[in-house]
């Protein structure tokens, strides 16, 4: 398994929001509490995406090592600032890849996105749902995991004009169909909207007057972290005034 965690709310330095909470995803590199016998860490890489001021399309910076061993990752964090923010570390699948291209967040224009889990029977459990794609993106796949597959299923939903909730809800119907107990915690966003799905892994949402945290661990003891169900999706938003909007709904 792996953990990430979404951000949506007034700019806030990427150290502020991974490294220096006292259940940071930092932390959670090395002592996470809920992998829910997924593994013990996750020290297979890491990745974050960010959004600055006037760029319509993510940043991204990603390393296959863990998050403790970047002290250049660290120095550039305390003075990088973003107001939507996607983050992951990695606990690699046994038989994938440990490496830069293996680790979220995957992007395409202004979507980034994240998978927290695994498809058992991979990859011969998803030959026929990747049979649908067109073979371009077959081939360009950054990596031979199922969370690159399942970021290209979701993509090709999305251009097809699917709305974020539902092609995650779909892509989830779908993988469920051809692998029952693969583990399907997804997270995507564009900058504007945040949307997750929790199926068979941990995910709290953390709602204050001006922003909303969606993540696989609380990074802290605020008394307004709510877990979130099992097989539902969470939609989180912003209204014109800047108050987080979260809405959910059963997978």
């Amino acid at each position: 398994m792996c953990r990430h965690l979404g951000y949506l709310g007034p700019a806030r330095t990427l150290a502020a929001l991974l490294l220096q909470p006292p259940h940071s995803l930092l932390r959670q590199t090395w002592a996470p509490t809920d992998m829910r016998r997924g593994g013990t860490v996750n020290a297979d890489g890491f990745g974050v995406g960010w959004y600055p001021d006037g760029v319509q399309e993510p940043v991204r910076y990603r390393r296959g090592v863990p998050l403790w061993t970047d002290p250049s990752f660290a120095s550039f964090a305390s003075v990088t600032s973003s107001s939507a923010v996607l983050a992951a570390v990695r606990s690699a699948t046994v038989g994938t890849p440990v490496s830069e291209q293996a680790c979220a967040p995957f992007t395409d224009g202004r979507w980034l996105f994240s998978h927290n889990g695994r498809v058992s029977g991979w990859p011969e459990s998803l030959t026929a749902l990747a049979e649908r794609l067109p073979v371009a993106d077959l081939i360009t796949l950054e990596a031979p995991t199922d969370s690159a597959l399942l970021w290209a299923l979701v993509r090709h939903r999305l251009r097809a004009g699917a709305d974020p909730a539902d092609a995650l809800a779909v892509t989830v119907a779908d993988v469920v169909g051809a692998s029952p107990d693969a583990r399907l915690n997804l997270m995507i966003t564009d900058g504007h909207v945040l949307a997750a799905t929790t199926w068979w892994h941990s995910l709290s949402v953390l709602r204050t007057p001006d922003a909303v945290v969606l993540a696989s661990e609380p990074w802290d003891d605020d008394e307004r972290w709510q877990p979130v169900a099992d097989r539902h999706l969470v939609l989180a938003s912003r209204t014109a005034d800047g108050a987080p909007v979260v809405q959910y709904r059963p997978l």
